[in-house]
């Protein structure tokens, strides 16, 4: 279920968000999330179970550790590990959770169903947080195509 634009905005008004997903490793998708948001102005508040620090930015070992005022997560992780961190952030009271297209787990829908939550789904945040290069060219084709948030 790929969420509205409405969703998204309310997700991007948060200039605090977690990010679940870093690595050490530079050229993942996560770490490339977190680059993204930064360069867009976002402060982000990376969680690793085992990192201190990413990029010189201090990370939490769980969502649960997450400071009080981070209000939004984006949850860059396999399927296998979206609906366990789902319901942190649930628990946690975050209100505002992103999941990276594709990255639905098997309990996904029940959980956001049961939510008041607002849950960004099937959308990919590079394509709303002021795309440059290839993200740019894949935010102009869903638009000219129909497939950009709504």
């Amino acid at each position: 279920m790929k969420s509205n634009l409405q969703q998204i905005n309310g997700f991007l008004q948060n200039q605090k968000i977690g990010l679940v997903g870093v690595s050490r490793k530079k050229e993942k998708f996560g770490n490339q999330v977190m680059e993204g948001l930064l360069k867009a102005g976002y402060a982000v508040v990376p969680v690793h179970r085992e990192l201190t620090t990413i990029n010189e930015i201090a990370c939490v070992a769980t969502v649960s550790a997450l400071p009080d005022d981070v209000n939004a997560l984006c949850l860059v992780v396999p399927k296998t590990e979206t609906d366990e961190l789902l319901k942190a952030a649930l628990q946690k009271g975050i209100q505002n959770i992103w999941i990276q297209q594709m990255s639905d787990g098997p309990e996904t829908d029940q959980i956001a169903s049961e939510s008041n939550a607002n849950i960004v789904r099937g959308r990919c945040i590079f394509m709303y947080t002021k795309p440059t290069g290839i993200h740019k060219f894949h935010e102009r084709l869903s638009k000219f195509f129909g497939s950009y948030g709504k």
